[in-house]
């Protein structure tokens, strides 16, 4: 009896394999009606999505990240809020506040919790380097708990929620750089660079013609889950999981088996977020790569976007201008793959 129900569960399984799979097709197929180019920044925003991560998008103005979130949020059948961050943006501003509220026909006065834009299955949080902490530390609250506490009542945010946050890494002046720790919220930093040239004339054709792109919403937010739900199903072998653990563990200065470059140019290590980030994302690329089994590639394609913002060098690394990008590059060398070469 046990062996029938688990082939039911298998196929059910394949079912909505499939189902991730053309639905991702779909939202690649309209993405691709606004934004050129930006492949691996679309993948990996796409299965942090799946994943149910969230994202830190980085890069100079004029890259299209906002447009990016705010096409990604029309092809999904979901409620969609853009935050502006800004130097005087309070909390209130983004959860909600009370208000008084009187009864015309009592006189009665009661107070009423306003929602914010926070109540939404995407946000945009644009700029968020802009915005104090305490205004920072709203809105990520909202991340890791999928809640907020307002006036001692505790509010439960819609699912989906997914938090797309973008940053500009040239701008110091009157910014407020994320602390490590609330970098660590995120599961990927997603770095999006200039386009080749073709992929810029394309796109500097489009956007001063008179051509206006009709979305489809393709995916709804049931959907969205249902595929969040498939992607931890899918099956982990001890020796890739003891990768990801080893590769994670081996950034950390103060670890027995920290190579000596870690030792020499880092001051913080990843902690076990990202090994869990590496494992649930390297899930969500083996579905769209066609397998039902996470491998060692999947592991080294992701630690890039999850690591880059989790590694804090120190001053003789930046005397020597490495980058947390060349510490997790070494590191990828470094680590010794399982023998069986998963």
């Amino acid at each position: 009896m046990l062996e029938s129900v688990t082939k039911v569960d298998e196929n059910e399984d394949l079912v909505f394999i499939e189902k991730l799979r053309d639905g991702n097709k779909k939202i690649i197929g309209e993405l691709r009606k606004t934004i050129v180019g930006q492949d691996e920044v679309i993948h990996q925003v796409m299965l942090a999505l799946y994943s149910g991560g969230n994202c830190l998008i980085t890069g100079v103005p004029g890259l299209a990240k906002t447009l990016l979130i705010k096409t990604i949020s029309q092809i999904l059948d979901l409620k969609f809020k853009r935050i502006q961050f800004t130097p005087d943006l309070m909390p209130s501003d983004i959860i909600g506040t009370d208000v008084i509220e009187e009864d015309r026909s009592t006189g009665r006065r009661t107070l009423e919790f306003v929602k914010g834009p926070i109540f939404a299955n995407i946000i945009l949080a644009d700029e968020i380097n802009r915005t104090p902490p305490k205004t920072q530390a709203a809105l990520l609250e909202a991340m890791q708990e999928h809640k907020v506490t307002t006036g001692g009542n505790t509010y439960d945010l819609e699912e989906p929620f997914f938090v797309l946050a973008t940053q500009n890494p040239i701008e110091l002046e009157g910014t407020y750089p994320l602390p490590e720790a609330q970098l660590d919220r995120f599961m990927f930093n997603v770095v999006v660079d200039y386009l080749p040239e073709d992929q810029e004339v394309q796109v500097v054709t489009s956007t001063t013609s008179d051509y206006v792109p009709q979305l489809e919403r393709v995916i709804t937010g049931k959907e969205v889950m249902e595929f969040q739900k498939i992607v931890r199903r899918v099956p982990l072998s001890q020796q890739v999981a003891e990768y990801a653990v080893r590769l994670v563990a081996a950034s950390r200065p103060k670890g027995e088996k920290a190579p000596d470059f870690v030792k020499k140019w880092v001051s913080w290590g990843a902690g076990l977020r990202a090994s869990q980030c590496l494992i649930l994302g390297g899930k969500a690329r083996a579905i769209l790569k066609g397998r039902y089994n996470v491998s060692i590639k999947d592991i080294q394609a992701l630690a890039l976007p999850v690591l880059r913002h989790r590694i804090l060098t120190n001053f003789y690394a930046e005397s020597e201008k490495i980058t947390s990008e060349d510490i997790v590059s070494k590191l990828l060398e470094t680590v010794p793959e399982p023998k069986s070469g998963l």
